[in-house]
């Protein structure tokens, strides 16, 4: 019954020792959140976002980003609600309101002040707030403000309000003078008798049916039941008051955390008896606790007087330090019922209780005597517990530890024989192998092996009973007895299959001699005598290097690879691997050490002491991730918050409304996206995966960074996914924030509008100056036609006239040849006449002195034919036939129009137009000159021909036309 802690809390407080296993404690100081130093209330909201009351304002932490919202008047926040409507309510000096997300995202605090009566506005501090049935409820010291419906209206008190809570769903407020009182059918009821009066209520928790835990800060511990308050029976709470219950609140159905002003948080179960306790001893920044709150991973949340912790309570990974100096942890042991640790600074142990868990047995570690020095391994051989050490080798006897060799540094004991109990085991050392027989139920040292002095850390006894021993900078021995009882020894190294003679480790896993390397896991090959890479190892684990390899009772293999820790699960003839970010980087690199006592107590061995693992616990600790975006920003010369990681509201942030979905100028030429998901104290094990839809085509691939930054995106619309993953390969929905990155100016739609406008005023400008240009063309084409008709009409014309002038010129010619050839002709006819006459005048001359009468007849006849006019008329009408060729029918032209000209006036005309002298025109017509001017003035007067002309002139020019 839970009632019966209420009799057993003063030796809780008094005597009762804590638990030898402590979760991880995470110290948050106001250097790293960046805020006051004092926190008063813890929040988490449905995306398990944190919020602090803080002395400088409202604190927010997302798993990975600390973030503050000072009130507008600066003042002290010292109460927080988160309502249904995803409000979250805040509590300043003189001030109530809610903060809640803007467009933009970001936090905005809005005021309710105003809603306040005036009178009632100086209130000082607001210690408590209260969502409840839809109305919110704010205390003071003298005052309660309820908000309802935009509404607020004020419960007053004449002495102090001490508090207000909820428990149960039932509503409570204390009136240090009247006691306590319970919301009840819209007003307050008073349900406690006077002896609940004076003191100072810190918190009501509900036990059972209508049973209430009353704590108040200097008055104890009292019972509420069926509407009274009454102290517990004759419980003394000095002790109590003593601490101070600042706080108090369920942790689950069995589990009560309280938390003091001076003693810091203990862990009570319902049989009053201690779990836990948590204090400076343990890692707290401050015994001063102000609040405790437990999130949905079950972890502790302190508001502490100077900081926030929290504490990993549900973690299934526990550290035991055996005396809280941060020794480093070597070995780990359970037998006959105690723990048995080694460390660096000897051994220690602590006797069990009852329990699955170890972690929380409940003890103070004690030295073993005889042991001061670095207790390298432990091992139960023949019901016995061997302590191999720096100071040498031990049987353990309780908390003594006695000799059983005279030598020191010694690593390790192996047993020869598999069937117990063994004669024989074989122990390495710092400077070889050692043998102890087993005699009369005592190890006593035997031979050493000769010829052998490594040191043998790593050892092994095979299927064959051949001893292996890795050295890390040597490489691997095999070190095997023939039938006369001598060794022979041999070494293998990177010319024996091994990838390299460095960092190898000799490790027996079912049975099979196995060597972690630093290129992954190689078997031994006996038949030839050389080490190969194990292809079912490396189908698990690649050719990742690996140090340290251990079998568990389940049949899993858990091993080390660098300063990372994992566990590979066989299942229903599957696989899987598991690892423990929780111990990255802790462990004691170079000495790794696992000791799997069972599925729920896994010791290993860490650089401040042993951790504890409940691996039954830890696979089942499965959370949902949600990974989120909790900030973008842009930058170009400077930096813009463009979302401040809230959506519609802290319980909708995943839902990103379309006014939401910013439009983003070119000129921001970077954007940078902060992300995070709220799984509080495994932040090592998470990694993200993000991909920019209409820029990535992929999803990235897993990396534990929390930002991504894009830049010069080209303009259109993007959606940024993330998701997020755990070291059990758990991985959540993507969460997603849209955005469009806008064009440059040149490249909008108003500036597409204006290039169109712009195109099309273009068009218009170059048709019309390609229309004004072709009218012009037009013009210009018709003149310069014009211009190439008229030119070509007057090269027509030159070459006419050309032509003209060469046909003139060969007229010319052929009228001048024509000429010369009549003139030649009329010469013939002038020499013709002249040769007539002159024989014709020879003949007569020649009468004149004949005698003869015969001749003289003769000779007459001759003169007579010479002076006949038929051949000379043959050869006139041959010349006028020619003359008249020549110079285009001018004789005919003249005879037509000049009707009444002679025959003897035609070839008159003939030759004074061929420019024939007066005597050669005499000779021609065989007349006399004198003649010849007479024929001239008649044929002037029948021409009609005045005197000024003359008459070679008129004739020249004469045509038939």
């Amino acid at each position: 019954m839970r009632l019966l802690l209420l009799f057993l809390l003063s030796p809780v407080f008094s005597f009762s020792q804590n638990t030898i296993g402590l979760p991880n404690i995470v110290n948050y100081n106001k250097i790293l959140y960046k805020g006051g130093l004092q926190n008063w209330k813890i929040k988490q909201d449905k995306n398990g976002i944190m919020y602090v009351a803080n002395n400088e304002g409202l604190l927010t932490f997302d798993g990975k980003h600390w973030k503050i919202y000072p009130l507008p008047n600066k003042t002290i926040v010292r109460s927080i609600e988160i309502g249904e409507d995803g409000k979250i309510y805040v509590g300043g000096q003189d001030e109530i309101g809610f903060f809640s997300p803007n467009l933009n995202g970001k936090l905005i605090f809005c005021s309710l002040i105003e809603k306040i009566k005036t009178e009632d506005r100086n209130f000082a501090d607001v210690w408590d707030i209260e969502h409840f049935n839809n109305d919110v409820f704010f205390r003071t010291t003298n005052r309660i403000f309820r908000l309802e419906n935009e509404t607020v209206s004020v419960y007053k008190t004449q002495t102090e309000w001490t508090f207000l809570g909820k428990s149960n769903n039932e509503l409570f407020i204390h009136d240090r003078k009247n006691g306590l009182f319970l919301f009840k059918n819209n007003a307050w009821e008073n349900i406690s008798s006077s002896i609940m009066n004076n003191a100072e209520v810190t918190s009501i928790l509900h036990l059972q049916n209508d049973n209430f835990l009353i704590t108040t800060l200097q008055n104890g511990v009292f019972n509420l039941t069926k509407n009274k308050a009454v102290v517990t029976g004759e419980f003394d709470n000095s002790i109590l008051k003593k601490e101070k219950i600042f706080t108090a609140i369920e942790l689950n159905n069995n589990w009560i955390a309280l938390g003091t002003t001076n003693g810091g948080v203990y862990i009570i179960d319902t049989t009053g008896k201690l779990v836990q306790r948590f204090s400076k001893i343990e890692g707290l920044q401050s015994d001063d606790v102000h609040c405790i709150f437990l999130d949905r991973q079950q972890n502790l949340w302190l508001g502490l007087d100077n900081g926030i912790d929290c504490i990993a309570f549900n973690s299934a990974v526990k550290l035991i330090n055996p005396n809280f100096q941060g020794n480093s942890g070597y070995a780990a042991n359970v037998f006959n019922n105690d723990l048995y640790l080694g460390t660096s600074q000897g051994l220690f142990y602590v006797p069990l209780q009852p329990g699955v868990d170890l972690s929380f047995n409940k003890g103070i570690f004690e030295h073993v005597a005889n042991t001061n020095g670095q207790a390298w391994s432990l091992a139960e051989i023949n019901q016995k517990l061997l302590l191999a050490s720096h100071e040498g080798a031990f049987t353990i006897n309780g908390n003594t530890a006695n000799r059983i060799s005279s030598k020191t540094g010694f690593w390790n004991f192996t047993p020869i024989e598999a069937i117990f109990p063994t004669g024989k085991i074989i122990s390495g050392n710092y400077t070889g192998l050692s043998f102890f027989n087993y005699t009369n139920n005592t190890f006593l040292p035997d031979i050493d092996i000769p010829n052998f002095s490594e040191t043998s850390r790593y050892l092994v006894l095979d299927k064959n009973n051949n001893i292996w021993v890795s050295h890390p900078y040597h490489g691997v021995y095999k070190v095997s007895s023939n039938l006369n009882g001598n060794y022979s020894t041999k070494l293998y190294t990177g010319k024996d299959g091994l990838p390299s003679t460095l960092n190898n480790h000799v490790y027996k896993i079912k049975g099979e001699l196995a060597i972690a390397t630093e290129k992954g896991i190689f078997i031994y090959n006996y038949l030839k005598d050389i080490f190969e890479p194990s292809e079912p190892y490396k189908k698990l684990l690649g050719n990742q290097s690996i140090r340290y390899l251990r079998e568990d009772t389940e049949g899993n293999i858990w091993f080390v690879h660098e300063k990372t820790i994992g566990v590979i699960l066989f299942a229903n003839n599957t696989q899987k691997i598991i690892y423990l970010p929780e111990l990255n980087k802790k462990l004691l690199s170079g000495f790794e050490f696992i000791y799997p006592f069972n599925k729920n107590n896994i010791f290993i061995g860490g650089d401040e002491g042993l951790f504890h693992v409940n691996f039954e616990k830890y696979t089942k600790n499965i959370v949902k991730l949600t990974a989120q975006i909790t900030a973008v920003n842009i930058f170009n010369k400077e930096d813009s918050l463009l979302f401040g990681g809230y959506f519609t509201n802290t319980n909708e942030r995943q839902i990103q409304s379309d006014k939401q979905v910013f439009k983003i100028k070119n000129n921001w030429k970077t954007i940078r996206f902060e992300y995070a998901t709220a799984y509080y104290g495994q932040e090592n094990g998470l990694e993200y995966s993000y991909m920019l839809k209409g820029f990535d085509n992929n999803w990235s691939d897993w990396s534990n960074v929390s930002e991504k930054e894009y830049t010069n995106l080209p303009a259109k619309e993007y959606s940024f996914e993330i998701k997020v993953r755990n070291n059990n390969n758990i991985e959540s929905d993507s969460t997603s924030y849209r955005f469009i990155m806008l064009p440059p100016w040149y490249k909008s739609i108003w500036a597409y509008v204006i290039y169109f406008l712009i195109f099309c005023a273009g068009i218009t400008f170059l048709y019309k100056w390609q229309e004004n240009k072709f009218e012009k063309q037009q013009i210009k084409n018709e003149e310069d036609q014009k211009r190439q008709q008229y030119l070509h009409q007057l090269e027509i014309e030159k070459t006419e006239n050309e032509l003209v002038i060469l046909r003139n010129e060969k007229l010319n010619t052929e009228i001048d040849f024509k000429n010369a050839e009549l003139a030649t002709t009329a010469m013939h006819l002038v020499q013709k006449g002249e040769l007539l006459t002159k024989i014709k005048g020879e003949i007569a001359g020649i009468m004149k002195g004949m005698e003869n009468e015969k001749v003289t007849s003769e000779l007459k006849k001759m003169i007579k034919v010479l002076s006949e006019d038929d051949k000379v008329e043959k050869d006139w009408e041959q010349f006028a036939k020619h003359f008249d060729k020549v110079h285009s029918d001018f004789v005919g032209g003249l005879k037509e129009k000049f009707p009444l000209v002679s025959g003897n006036e035609l070839k008159l005309c003939a030759y004074l137009r061929m420019n024939l002298s007066t005597k050669e025109i005499a000779q021609l017509m065989n007349i006399s000159i004198r003649g010849v001017e007479i024929s001239r003035y008649r044929l002037r007067k029948k021409l009609g021909i005045p005197t000024e002309i003359s008459l070679f002139d008129f004739l020249i020019k004469f045509s038939k036309e």
